[in-house]
């Protein structure tokens, strides 16, 4: 599991690469740590390249949109394939998130 966080057009990009499962998940939320601090900006999680997310990586999305509702931040998905996607559609996590 890789991520890379870049600032675009005011917004925080956040690019999650393999499988963010448990054990990913430890050093995914140190990484996801600058998102923390998102006023004036919105959140874009970049996920073409994520293959699989458990529900520890689940916990770490809506710990960013909770936060990022505290700053009146939005939080975006994009790129998200369809297993993944179907997950998110199964928890209720689609009625959560903005996705592009």
């Amino acid at each position: 599991m890789t991520t890379k966080f870049t600032e675009e057009n005011n917004n925080y990009v956040m690019r999650l690469e393999g499988r963010l499962d448990t054990i990913a998940s430890t050093q995914a939320e140190r990484d996801m740590q600058v998102l923390y601090d998102c006023a004036g900006h919105d959140i874009i999680f970049d996920c073409s390249a994520l293959e699989y997310i458990s529900s520890s990586g689940l916990r770490l999305f809506l710990s960013v949109l909770k936060n990022a509702r505290k700053y009146d931040s939005k939080v975006f998905i994009t790129g998200m394939g369809n297993d993944l996607r179907q997950v998110f559609d199964e928890i209720g996590f689609t009625n959560l998130f903005l996705f592009q």
